[in-house]
């Protein structure tokens, strides 16, 4: 059980805090630092800002309507990064993903709290810990951290986040990380007048006409291996261009690709414009595959993970499939 009264005595110590989560952000990490925002500006009466290491996905741009998350720009934002008591983390899944405003973060040895539902090493960086991971998300845990600590109803942005984070991170309630909690919680943001409907379809009917063309080259180039029960797809600048898409046009193929009749695993194999390969795995429940992104330097859960490599798409691919079929057979989930 988490002292979430000592964390809240952390927070009050903290004059300035910075709200951030991991690059490339998705709604969990999104949902919980824009509720911990509401929560700092209307009770706590903080000087706070929400400052994230990539672009804010269109998507989630509802959650931004005071414009209070911005990307990080060192030279705009360094003078006010000095003088910050605290840095809380959300989502974060490993400190490198916090890229430059990362290392700006270190350079100046202010205090990081990471609140979190993923594994972490035991020499990880932070220095608070905030770690459950038997929370559905993150924005779960900010939930019970509202309630433990007073909060009788929530303010309607806070839900917002709330809600967002939960949907998002449990697949619409429906992975099986789901739980009697994640229900509750989405009730109480319901009941703080969260239209849920609408947060659906800014998440996941909000698609654009490049990212429709960008699914539908990937859907027709798709891979099957280890007699169909991985799918794997590749996507590079090349293709990004053909269909007119961006980078941010990637996220959640894998998701779409997990459904197929018989596949068990889903990779994407993103080779980024910097050189790097970014490797998305997901699963349907019969394997775990956090411990194969972890070999390849990542992490993540059981049935979502994923690792950025140094090395071109071609040799990722390589690698990457050469382990699966290997090690894949070894990494049943328990009945």
């Amino acid at each position: 059980m988490l002292d979430w009264q000592h964390i809240k005595t952390i927070i009050d110590g903290a004059d300035r805090i910075l709200l951030t989560t991991h690059e490339n952000p998705d709604g969990d990490g999104l949902g919980t630092a824009t509720a911990m925002g509401s929560y700092l500006e209307s009770i706590q009466k903080k000087d706070f800002k929400i400052i994230i290491p990539s672009d804010l996905p269109f998507e989630y741009s509802f959650l931004n309507q005071q414009q209070q998350i911005r990307r990080y720009n060192p030279n705009e934002d360094l003078p006010w990064l000095e003088f910050v008591d605290l840095v809380i983390i959300f989502d974060v899944g490993d400190f490198i993903r916090l890229r430059q405003l990362g290392k700006d973060i270190q350079s100046r040895g202010i205090p990081t709290m990471n609140i979190d539902h993923h594994p972490h090493p035991e020499d990880n960086p932070f220095t608070y810990n905030v770690v459950d991971t038997g929370a559905a998300a993150t924005g779960e845990m900010i939930h019970e951290f509202f309630i433990s600590t007073g909060i009788t109803s929530l303010t309607l942005s806070m839900a917002t986040g709330i809600y967002t984070a939960i949907m998002t991170d449990t697949g619409s309630f429906r992975y099986t990380n789901t739980t009697a909690k994640s229900h509750l919680a989405a009730i109480a943001c319901m009941e703080a007048g969260v239209d849920t409907s609408r947060i659906y379809q800014q998440v996941y009917e909000n698609n654009s006409r490049q990212r429709v063309t960008l699914l539908g080259h990937i859907l027709s180039s798709l891979r099957y291996e280890l007699d169909g029960e991985v799918a794997w797809f590749t996507i590079d600048s090349d293709l990004l261009k053909k269909a007119g898409a961006g980078p941010e046009d990637v996220d959640g193929f894998t998701d779409y690709v997990r459904s197929v009749r018989g596949v068990e695993v889903a990779i994407m194999f993103f080779g980024k414009p910097d050189g790097t390969c970014r490797i998305n795995f997901r699963s349907k429940g019969r394997y775990t595959i956090n411990q194969i992104a972890k070999s390849f330097g990542g992490g993540g859960h059981a049935f979502a993970a994923g690792a950025v490599v140094d090395t071109p798409l071609r040799e990722t691919v390589t690698n990457v499939l050469k382990y699966v079929s290997e090690n894949l057979p070894r990494q049943k989930a328990n009945p």
